[in-house]
């Protein structure tokens, strides 16, 4: 699970406004939506099948399900080595519905955590290498994430700066007379279904040089995560099973996090990488890593059931919430 994919995907731009009639148009002629346990294969070039398909990978329609994600980040300070500076986990509760339209609705809660490379603890303070200090860590918490997706594939913009909003999947997508259907690259091999997404964002920073000048790297940031799924195929087609089992490669690139502090050094323009899996599934949070699991049991109960309403709200990012939750230097 992945705390700037997931909360991307909902916010739905004002130009995502495809109706029935145009997606007709397009020569969709089979049944836009089909019940679960109504026996109906998915068509995987119908953009209400691939909100079914998405829906049932990332949630499911019938109870919450709880995914975890773990792996490390690594720093690339010009053209040396990467270095690996600690580990990425967290974890996703996730529900989704079909509505009547055939939209699929989702609600959910998030956590992202720091964790030392020798031990897995979650991390509350972090050496800094190059900076020398010693900092205070700020782990992140979505307690309220959720909204409609709709036929078109979403567009959503980050931060407050009403930047141009970002297209998801962009590269991959199925574009016809200028709009873009909720169609996914999805491949087959025999039972194996796999799906790549990708997104790219650039926007302006919400950590501001003025408020925050260590932890501020420039007036922009530029995020981006990728996704590699893997499933199988016949328990997607299976309309009476509510949720699928996946395994993702998930990676991301971006500027340093805000709380590492980098803004007033020399190597505050460089590049930290992450490599990490995801996946969901598992009866019992089974997905979520054991000293994740304890930590969220301990101190954030909340964050294994959603919420307990199907909201709509506005993407948060992790330089959001660090302008919201930190106090200014």
């Amino acid at each position: 699970m992945s705390s700037l994919f997931l909360n991307g995907l909902l916010s739905q731009s004002a130009a995502a406004t495809t109706t029935l009639e145009q997606l007709a148009a397009r020569q969709i002629t089979k049944p836009l939506f089909a019940p679960a346990g109504a026996g109906v294969s998915l068509d995987f070039d119908n953009p209400y099948d691939n909100l079914y398909a998405f829906g049932k990978i990332w949630a499911g329609y019938d109870e919450p399900q709880v995914g975890g994600f773990h792996g490390l980040m690594y720093g690339r300070i010009g053209d040396h080595r990467l270095i690996p500076l600690f580990g990425y986990t967290g974890t996703g509760v996730m529900q989704s519905k079909i509505d009547d339209e055939g939209n699929m609705w989702i609600r959910g809660k998030e956590t992202g955590y720091f964790t030392d490379l020798a031990s897995g603890d979650i991390l509350e303070t972090w050496d800094n290498p190059w900076t020398g200090e010693t900092v205070d860590v700020v782990n992140f918490y979505n307690p309220n994430m959720g909204g409609k997706l709709t036929a078109e594939m979403p567009r959503f913009a980050m931060g407050s700066a009403k930047d141009d909003a970002t297209l998801m999947n962009e590269g991959t997508h199925k574009e016809h007379s200028g709009v873009v259907p909720f169609i996914l690259p999805f491949d087959t091999f025999g039972d194996d279904l796999l799906l790549a997404w990708d997104y790219a964002h650039e926007y302006t920073n919400p950590v501001t040089k003025d408020k925050w000048p260590k932890a501020c790297t420039g007036d922009r940031i530029s995020p981006s995560e990728h996704f590699t799924f893997s499933m199988s195929l016949d328990q997607m087609m299976d309309r009476s099973e509510a949720s699928i089992r996946y395994m993702a490669g998930f990676s991301r690139l971006s500027q340093w996090w805000p709380w590492m502090r980098m803004g007033e050094h020399q190597y505050k323009d460089e590049v930290l990488f992450g490599r990490m899996w995801s996946h969901k599934g598992l009866p019992d949070f089974g997905d979520v890593p054991p000293k994740v699991l304890a930590y969220i049991e301990k101190h954030a109960p909340d964050y294994l059931t959603v919420p307990d309403h199907w909201p709509q709200v506005m993407p948060k990012g992790t330089w959001e919430a660090f302008a919201e939750e930190v106090p200014p230097e």
